[in-house]
């Protein structure tokens, strides 16, 4: 069978493989400059280039979304929906990980001389001191940080709650004046979400090359030695995302839509392959978007609401990560977490999550704050740095997936009560 006509995400698995074995040929035989020279800017051209039409998408998908729900009530319906649903497994996935992380306690079994060892040689590792100024966002400070003072400024900066904020309420104005005044800006933005849907499928022409050379790159860096240095804690991680991935979701689809579960995770996969590679949910909206809508028939409507929301507050991945790495590092510090502590952390996680950026390492930030709201070190990141990169793909696998099944879910309700 000829390349051309393999699909996106088999070229894309294989580009996978390709760079795996790539980077570790590499790291064996000490040709790593030759690929963080040549290879890994490929790489970087490739999420640069997807990062480039995330803003515009966010923006135009949504004032083009909401405007097209002519009914304000409905509009709300499926906003309370969207964030009760994305609440509610976020919590789910706090829980896991601290049931996880409680139940294997992979920060404990060290000799003292080895916990000593591991926490001098992160401190070591922290070349860049942790703002140790950070505090809890409070919900009143994240409900205010929603509101632009300067919608240009939040563009700018790339500020993705503000832009959601002020496109919705584009949105809805647009809704509330007469039509022939509001048909001319919503056909513009219609064309603008066109134009950057058709420069997504170019680019997307280029992600096994993308992927190849991210995946070589982070193989290269790390090696084997490295990725099992702490190899417990990962696995735990990891057991935690699929746990999640497998019980949650696949119940999602049981429970709340038709939806074979074996069909909403073929279909899904091309995003999974991207969020992986990338380790970014937002760089990764434009392939969801398609996904949902050509694999799981959800209307534009629907995803041009859920997703890019989703890709900015929907962080379940992010959530347990800091639940299993809260206490990880606890655990390496001696430290026995109380219940009130456990429960900290689960408002904590949630508050931090929905104001994770959809970027790689982002989740390392909030996991900061998490840690300074029940008095663990902060220097105790730098201990889960050697597998950052590695779990930071895994989690936006789920996160992705998470935005993908609120997205289904909201449909089949929808349809259920137009039927």
């Amino acid at each position: 069978m000829k390349l051309t006509k393999l699909q996106l995400y088999t070229k894309v698995l294989i580009g996978l493989f390709a760079g795996v074995l790539f980077g570790l040929l590499a790291n064996k035989f000490g040709f790593s400059d030759f690929v963080f020279k040549y290879i890994k800017p490929i790489g970087s051209a490739f999420i640069k280039l997807i990062s480039m039409v995330v803003i515009p998408l966010v923006f135009a998908s949504l004032l083009v979304g909401t405007s097209s729900l002519n009914d304000i009530r409905k509009l709300g319906r499926i906003g309370i929906k969207t964030v009760v649903y994305f609440l509610f497994t976020t919590v789910i996935a706090i829980c896991i990980g601290l049931l996880l992380a409680n139940t294997l306690r992979p920060g404990t079994g060290l000799s003292e001389d080895a916990r000593k060892e591991l926490i001098q040689a992160g401190s070591e590792e922290s070349s860049a001191p942790i703002n140790t100024d950070l505090n809890k966002p409070t919900i009143t400070e994240i409900l205010l940080n929603i509101i632009p003072t300067n919608p240009i400024k939040a563009f700018v900066e790339g500020k993705m709650l503000q832009i959601i904020f002020f496109a919705l309420m584009t949105g809805i104005c647009l809704n509330l004046i007469p039509s022939e005044r509001s048909r001319p800006v919503i056909n513009f933005f219609e064309g603008v979400n066109d134009l950057i849907i058709q420069m997504v499928g170019i680019i997307m022409k280029l992600a096994p090359y993308g992927v190849f050379a991210l995946i070589s790159a982070v193989v290269t860096d790390f090696g084997l030695d490295v990725l099992f240095i702490l190899i417990k804690y990962s696995v735990i991680v990891v057991i935690g995302l699929i746990l999640h991935v497998v019980i949650v979701y696949s119940l999602s689809m049981k429970i709340f839509t038709k939806q074979k579960v074996k069909t909403f995770f073929s279909g899904i996969r091309p995003a999974q392959l991207i969020a992986f590679s990338s380790a970014s949910s937002s760089a990764t909206l434009p392939v969801t978007m398609e996904c949902t809508e050509k694999n799981f028939s959800v209307p534009k409507q629907i995803t041009s609401f859920v997703l890019p929301l989703g890709a900015t507050i929907n962080m379940n991945g992010t959530a347990l990560y800091q639940g299993v790495s809260t206490v990880f590092i606890a655990q390496v510090y001696g430290m026995d977490l109380t219940v009130v502590q456990q429960l900290t952390i689960v408002l904590t996680a949630v508050l931090a999550s929905v104001g994770t950026a959809g970027a790689p390492a982002s989740g390392v930030i909030t996991l900061a704050i998490v840690l300074k709201s029940i008095g663990v070190p902060l220097e105790g990141i730098a201990l889960i740095m050697g597998v950052e990169r590695i779990l930071d793909m895994c989690r936006s696998v789920v996160n992705v997936t998470g935005d993908a099944a609120c997205a289904v879910v909201v449909t089949s309700s929808e349809s259920e009560r137009n039927s």
